[in-house]
């Protein structure tokens, strides 16, 4: 019997889930609908010793629970669960498997790979039929109890307006992995992300929002482990609740804390990239380390007449049981949790269409959709999906309920083929650069909505994008057959580095378009971090288990002058967003809108002034046009941008549609240092790959 607790536990409540400490003593509880009995195992603050195990006295409403007094914030602990053990039904109970609490808020030590982490005997053999007697708590990292109280009163969220927003993905480790003004133990966690430095770059960029790659505590996978990899990304979430230790170097929650409100004292919101689609207990013949043990026929979809098996329309093995509502409980109080306790502004759905699907399939009407639109709290913070899972019916861009922005990778792959020189994209680029309003112009839902990318985490980066045809994924291990085939790129005359002056000249044109181009088109413009100073995965598209310097940031490339020059670029790009309102509206345009005499809110003109006719917008050789923009500017006039594209291999003349004289050239990709100034002549060139940005002023400015 340990020192100072009693021989059994007291009672407790059914809530809140998870462990609890009030002053006096902890509360457990945890959720299991067919456990016969649940232990509370305690461990030495290492969490390498087990010390004491107690059975959950009470079960409540299917929620098993306890108080123990006497303890306190610190103590370690892990769960055992008591059941059947027959996958052909469904369930997994195995009392030999130390559980994590699903509500853990903190986690000591490291998953260790062992065959004692799975619930069956002849894994070698991949049999899952028979029990696995050996104790996998030596193998396990452990929950830790922590005292709950925080001050957040004198932090105060940006609040931007979507319409305003500019994202920035990055992930916590690789932003600071390589920075050298750094002490060595502090790269690569959050204090790094909250360094001076690195919020000076972004507000030098101008980006208003840092989303940040999956920040959950999770388990590198045991294939990546024997090729001396990791799972770099963190799409493989061992805890909904606890972040990833590796990230806390001082290994205290206000870490996270305090990095968030340097961000938001900037002015820059953090959005968290989530994955409630799936766990890291892959599929059947994954390991058991939480919700497999507790209650594989609660947290998962199973398949129906095959319970053994689980439905995987995540392609990740697993997929959780969102329209349980215990499960959804779960996935509500992990988001409020973050919301809560970390003021974080948003959130990023990883596979969002799987969280959307009840038992019939994706349905805009879910439980999760509602529970999320209607909650007082996470309803206003910024809520994105990936619209789109490997189940039936799986893409579901543009079909999302009102209230989120979706990942619109339509605007990707249309910016990507309109600059490589594809054939007959202008009518589908048309309707990228005003919103996609075929995607998502109803329900009034707003052109913020489309979260336009042209690069992510997920395929190449910006510099890959323009020196790569074909994937080169060799390092991963999978004979480069991972990773998408497809990428819309081009090479520009070589594969990989060159020294030849013309392509890199080409290469550093089409990257500058395909940048301008995100930023000049209505919605909500998202950029991978270090597209400013030209990162390179080295062709690789599929870098999600490359922990080093393939994924990580290149500061020393970022001082370059190359790299200083795309940073500039970038940040002029962002600031010219800003500066002109007409680039950020907040409603769709359709050119039934006169805002002066003969001129409508948005037109579109070929390379000669001529208004586009319909066989002009079916000619598939057609890789160059005018779109005009008409409103109301910052200073509250009346002003007029001409947006001039030409994706050809040549220069062309452009003339800018009557009635307006006076010109201004704003942008230029082909001269990106040119400030700003008076466009000299009756016409303009535009250069091979290159987009050109005109303003008027008109001398009435009384609009219509």
């Amino acid at each position: 019997m340990t020192q100072g607790l009693p021989d059994r536990l007291l009672p407790g409540s059914p809530y809140p889930l998870g462990a609890s400490w009030d002053g006096l003593g902890v509360n457990f509880a945890v959720f299991s609908a067919h456990a016969d009995k649940i232990e509370l195992c305690l461990f030495e603050p290492t969490g390498r010793k087990e010390v004491e195990r107690f059975a959950l006295p009470e079960c409540t409403d299917e929620v098993w629970h306890g108080y123990l007094p006497n303890a306190h914030p610190g103590t370690v602990y892990g769960f055992r669960a008591h059941g059947p053990y027959q996958p052909q039904h469904g369930h997994r109970f195995n009392p030999h498997k130390l559980l994590l609490d699903p509500y853990a808020h903190k986690l000591v030590g490291q998953f260790r790979w062992s065959d004692a982490l799975f619930g069956y005997r002849g894994h070698s053999n991949r049999l899952d039929l028979s029990i696995d007697r050996r104790d996998s708590a030596p193998a396990m990292p452990k929950c830790v109890v922590i005292d709950e109280v925080f001050d957040l009163t004198h932090d105060t969220r940006p609040n931007v307006p979507w319409n305003d927003t500019v994202i920035y993905e990055t992930h916590v480790r690789g932003a600071s992995m390589l920075r050298s003004d750094l002490r060595p133990h502090e790269r690569g966690s959050f204090s790094a992300l909250a360094s001076p430095a690195f919020i000076e770059h972004l507000l030098k960029l101008g980006v208003t929002a840092v989303e940040l790659l999956p920040i959950h505590a999770f388990l590198n996978d045991r294939f990546l482990v024997e090729r001396g990899l990791r799972n770099y990304w963190g799409y493989n979430t061992a805890s909904f609740f606890a972040p990833e230790p590796s990230y806390l170097h001082t290994h205290r929650l206000d870490e996270m804390r305090i990095a968030v409100r340097q961000l938001h004292a900037a002015g820059i919101e953090v959005i968290l990239d989530v994955v409630y689609n799936h766990t890291c207990e892959a599929d059947q013949l994954g390991p058991t380390i939480s919700w497999r043990g507790l209650d594989n026929a609660s947290y998962y979809r199973l398949v129906p007449g095959d319970p053994r098996h689980h439905i995987n329309d995540t392609g990740c093995g697993n997929t959780l049981n969102l329209p349980h509502p215990r499960v959804l409980q779960m996935v509500m109080d992990s988001l409020r949790y973050w919301a809560t306790a970390f003021n974080i502004d948003g959130f990023r759905f990883d596979l969002g269409v799987t969280l959307g699907r009840e038992y019939t399939g994706f349905d805009q009407g879910s439980g999760f959709f509602d529970a999320l639109r209607q909650d007082p709290v996470l309803s206003q913070r910024k809520l994105i999906s990936e619209p789109w899972d490997i189940g039936p019916g799986g893409y579901q861009l543009g079909n999302h309920p009102p209230g989120f922005g979706e990942w619109n990778d339509r605007f990707r792959d249309t910016v990507r083929r309109f600059w490589r020189g594809d054939a007959g994209m202008r009518p589908d680029l048309a309707a990228r650069l005003t919103g996609s309003a075929d995607l998502f112009n109803h329900r009034h839902r707003k052109p913020w909505a489309s979260v336009n990318f042209v690069t992510s985490h997920d395929g190449f980066t910006l510099a890959d994008l323009v020196a790569y045809e074909h994937k080169h994924n060799e390092v991963n291990g999978e004979n480069n057959n991972d990773g998408h085939n497809e990428n819309c790129s081009a090479n520009w005359g070589a594969e990989g580095d060159t020294h030849d002056p013309a392509i890199v000249d080409t290469r550093n044109q089409v990257a500058r378009s395909l940048i301008a181009t995100l930023f000049v088109a209505l919605g909500t413009p998202m950029m991978l971090a270090g597209d400013e100073f030209g990162r390179s995965q080295n062709g690789n598209n599929n870098a999600y288990c490359q922990d080093n310097e393939i994924s990580w940031m290149d500061w020393i490339q970022a001082k370059s002058e190359e790299g200083r020059q795309m940073t500039d670029f970038v940040a002029r790009m962002i600031a010219l967003r800003k500066q002109h309102p007409l680039l950020h509206e907040n409603r769709f345009l359709f050119g039934d809108r006169k805002v002066l005499p003969g001129v409508s809110d948005i037109a579109w003109f070929d390379e000669r002034g001529t208004p586009l006719t319909i066989e002009a917008w079916q000619d598939p050789e057609g890789r160059a046009f005018t779109l005009r923009r008409a409103g109301t500017g910052i200073d509250g006039n009346i002003e007029v941008l001409l947006l001039m594209l030409n994706a050809s291999g040549g220069a062309l003349r452009f003339t800018p549609p009557s009635p307006f004289q006076e010109w201004r050239v704003l942008i230029d990709t082909v001269a990106p240092d040119a400030p700003p100034g008076k466009l000299a002549a009756s016409d303009v060139e535009v250069g091979a790959h290159g987009l050109v940005i005109l303003v008027a002023k008109p001398e009435s400015n009384a609009p219509e």
